[in-house]
């Protein structure tokens, strides 16, 4: 397998990444809508997390199902998806694994339906499995699984009992406490996280009078979400540090700056998603940066800089 530069290399729950960088679930497909780009090659990128993935195909949701704004992009796509079985049988045996490691993206709106994708994917040569947990349970009225640590904890446990791949679970930043929902994942067998998937938002066109986006509301992301996106990977980290379990941060990155951030905050990963849409070749850009500052601050690899956070001294957080 042709590398990055060593320095770049890391372990990721047991599994051997070039880079630190992750393209992110939902924004190449299925891992192949990249590779028609001139230029672009698998192997600038430590893995590549697949487009979420249901039990059964699903049509997604009505038009528009995506929206620029003002420093990011909302969008709700609606798990638009072949189903477990095409994707398995279909799209998996073309996808080249010497290139880099890739990444199933579990969606579900039961546990017995994230059970049985979770499983079928077992049986496969998928590298991990993300669990996207920001699904509504419609036993639930509808609440979304990632919001709630009680049922967080439910699907991940479930996931657990039926696979020995490594588990990495995306948290949603739409609750009350992310780091006690992390905790809560790790003791249902977690054994790793994607920090944060998007947050909810709206865009009205106030001539029609109505939702932009055919589903009234949307996942917002892009660099509008870092601030948010590099806190909440630091509360995680706090948690997770003591367990060894690693974070892929991601919201936002634009730049081998916004990468950095995500490192320094507490993450050994960190996650590329809105960016390649209007950049498809940022990822050698991303990395050489990171290169760059390995080496004006003297360290060796990459992972020295996962946590090496300096806090200034605290005081009572009042948002002014």
């Amino acid at each position: 397998m042709t590398t990055t530069d060593p320095r770049l290399h890391l372990e990721f729950c047991g599994l051997h990444f070039n880079s630190p960088l992750v393209l992110l679930s939902g924004c190449v497909g299925f891992g192949e809508e990249y590779t028609r780009v001139q230029g672009f090659s698998n192997r600038d990128c430590g893995a590549v997390c697949l487009k979420g993935t249901t039990g059964t195909a699903r049509p997604g949701n009505p038009p528009h199902r995506v929206y620029e704004t003002p420093g990011g992009m909302l969008n709700a796509i609606g798990l638009q998806n072949p189903g477990v079985e095409r994707v398995v049988d279909g799209i998996l045996p073309g996808l080249d694994f010497d290139e880099t490691r890739f990444i199933a993206n579990v969606s579900g709106s039961t546990i017995e339906e994230y059970i049985a994708v979770t499983q079928r994917f077992d049986d496969s040569p998928i590298d991990a499995i993300e669990i996207n947990i920001s699904c509504p349970n419609v036993k639930e009225g509808g609440v979304a699984f990632g919001n709630d640590p009680d049922m967080s904890a439910r699907v991940v446990e479930a996931c657990r009992q039926v696979t020995d791949k490594p588990l990495i679970t995306k948290l949603s930043p739409n609750q009350t406490d992310i780091a006690e929902n992390a905790r809560r994942c790790i003791e249902a067998g977690s054994d790793a996280f994607a920090v944060i998937n998007t947050l909810m938002g709206m865009a009205i066109d106030i001539e029609a009078r109505q939702p932009v986006i055919g589903n009234n509301q949307g996942g917002l992301s892009g660099p509008a979400i870092k601030p948010v996106a590099v806190l909440k990977t630091h509360q995680v980290y706090q948690v997770t540090r003591e367990h060894g379990i690693p974070i892929i941060g991601q919201g936002g990155v634009a730049s081998a700056e916004d990468a950095i951030e995500f490192l320094l905050a507490g993450a050994s990963a960190v996650g590329v998603g809105t960016a390649l849409f209007y950049d498809p070749l940022i990822l050698p850009r991303i990395n050489q940066g990171i290169l760059d500052y390995l080496e004006r601050h003297d360290l060796e690899r990459v992972s020295q800089v996962t946590g090496a956070l300096q806090l200034n001294e605290s005081r009572p957080v009042c948002g002014c």
